[in-house]
């Protein structure tokens, strides 16, 4: 539901490759869909001088690579609400955005929400935070941080305590756009809403639990900030880690924001700190040749790890995570794979023949496998497969994970953001390995990375096999 309040949008880093990749084009999707406020003004901010005809320019262009068919009609009602301010925004020199945000509190009201997306390097999120409070800017805003909020425990720990000098939690909204993907709000209400599942969500009826997220993509584009950072900050304590938490936690009082993130913040408290025999990273070959990379480069452009959550509900069951770049398929996938009945008088059973998947990529599906006996005139067994597409649910009208967010952030909904308490124990839970990392493995572009991966997933086996 659209906020009625008077909203501005800051966007720091307006004109960087997030920004342009996923934020500009959510933001026009809520202003296609009429769920942003009656009255709103998005500011881009950066370095330049540029006019704002010229980022009206430069945000047209994204929209028309990322975006179908942009009507010229609604392209006209949205432009006319874009500004810059440039001259770039620190402690000792704010630019132009003071001045350019009181301008428009004065066309749009004085009352207006002040929402700072700060969609840059972590590196950078100490100095803009200081910066908006050094400037007025911060007193009652929302603050938005992108992922990873931190590098290690000590960085995570002075980017907390600087961000909190300025601004109270209530305020701060770290994003993780998995957990605004539509299959993964999903988890829950398959799980809670539904009794053939629900009854069965726990280790004595589930083997394995894949979290599984393999990329085709390389890292051209982004080369210099992937080099200082690797999969393991960028995918597993982040993404896959938040996602984990999704299917461990104990049912929430409430999907209220404190309850559902209380829930997931005290599974991800029970989390076992990561054993390196049990990691294996992979870098893909030809990587340190790309242009920003170092020629000597050691950073890992695949991880696969066993994530053991030592809670009654799931003590003994392996997560077995794994994403990475260049691999065979491009997929996003949570699968829990059940145990085999005791003692069926039906010999042996395939291990992939009783499997609930969520498809995390695009609208999502849920997906289920089951042994069935396969048509013919011998009682053989095969797999079968059932799938439900989320669009395909009546009334769907699917956000995109960030447009989501975005949403929530204009509502002041944090239900679907993490907190401080839960992120201090993922670096807690990745300490032993970003500590003492086993040897990166080479892998070529195309596979599903190094072959030692494939042990982690035993005796059953990676799902997605990229074949």
């Amino acid at each position: 539901m659209a906020s009625s309040q008077p909203t501005v949008f800051v966007l720091f880093g307006a004109t960087g490759d997030l920004a342009k990749r996923m934020v500009l084009p959510s933001f026009y999707q809520l202003h296609i869909e009429g769920l942003l406020p009656e009255k709103w003004v998005l500011i881009g901010n950066g370095r330049k001088d540029s006019s704002d005809d010229e980022f009206r320019d430069h945000v047209r262009s994204v929209l028309d690579e990322f975006v179908e068919n942009v009507a010229e009609d609604d392209w006209s009602a949205f432009s006319e609400r874009i500004r810059f301010a440039g001259n770039g925004f620190t402690v000792d020199d704010p630019g132009k955005l003071p001045e350019v945000v009181a301008e428009v509190k004065k066309d749009i009201g004085d009352d207006a929400q002040l929402v700072h997306y700060i969609a840059l390097p972590p590196s950078t999120f100490v100095d803009y935070t200081k910066a908006l409070g050094a400037h007025d800017l911060a007193d009652g805003a929302r603050v938005v941080y992108e992922k990873p909020f931190g590098t290690s425990q000590s960085n995570f720990e002075e980017l907390d305590k600087a961000v909190h000098e300025v601004v109270d939690e209530k305020q701060v909204y770290r994003i993780d756009h998995f957990l605004g993907k539509e299959a993964t709000q999903n988890l829950h209400v398959a799980r809670f809403a539904n009794g053939m599942i629900s009854g069965i969500w726990n280790a004595e009826h589930v083997a394995q639990v894949q979290i599984d997220v393999p990329e085709t993509l390389d890292i051209d584009d982004r080369a210099e900030f992937y080099d200082a950072t690797g999969a393991v900050l960028d995918m597993l304590v982040t993404h896959l880690f938040q996602v984990a938490a999704e299917v461990a936690m104990e049912p929430p009082a409430s999907l209220k924001a404190d309850d559902l993130q209380s829930a997931r913040e005290t599974v991800i408290g029970q989390f076992r700190p990561l054993d390196t025999a049990e990691v294996v990273l992979g870098q893909y070959d030809g990587y340190r040749d790309v242009e920003g990379v170092d020629e000597d480069s050691k950073v890992d452009t695949f991880v696969a790890a066993k994530l053991w959550v030592d809670t009654d509900r799931w003590r003994g069951v392996p997560f077995v995570l794994r994403t990475g770049k260049m691999l065979g398929v491009s997929e996003q996938r949570v699968s829990l794979v059940f145990r085999k009945p005791a003692d069926s008088p039906l010999g042996e059973l395939p291990e992939d023949g009783a499997v609930l998947s969520f498809d995390l990529s695009g609208d999502g599906s849920i997906d289920i496998a089951m042994t069935v006996k396969e048509p013919g005139p011998d009682f053989d067994l095969s797999v079968g497969h059932l799938a439900l597409p989320l669009e395909s649910v009546p009334d769907a009208e699917p956000l995109s994970p960030y447009a989501r967010l975005i949403l929530d952030v204009l509502a002041g909904d944090r239900s679907l953001f993490t907190r401080p308490d839960g992120l201090a124990h993922v670096w807690d839970v990745a300490a032993p390995l970003l500590n003492d990392p086993p040897a990166v493995q080479s892998y070529a572009p195309g596979s599903m990375g190094p072959a030692a991966a494939d042990e982690l997933a035993a005796p059953c086996g990676w799902l997605i096999t990229g074949k």
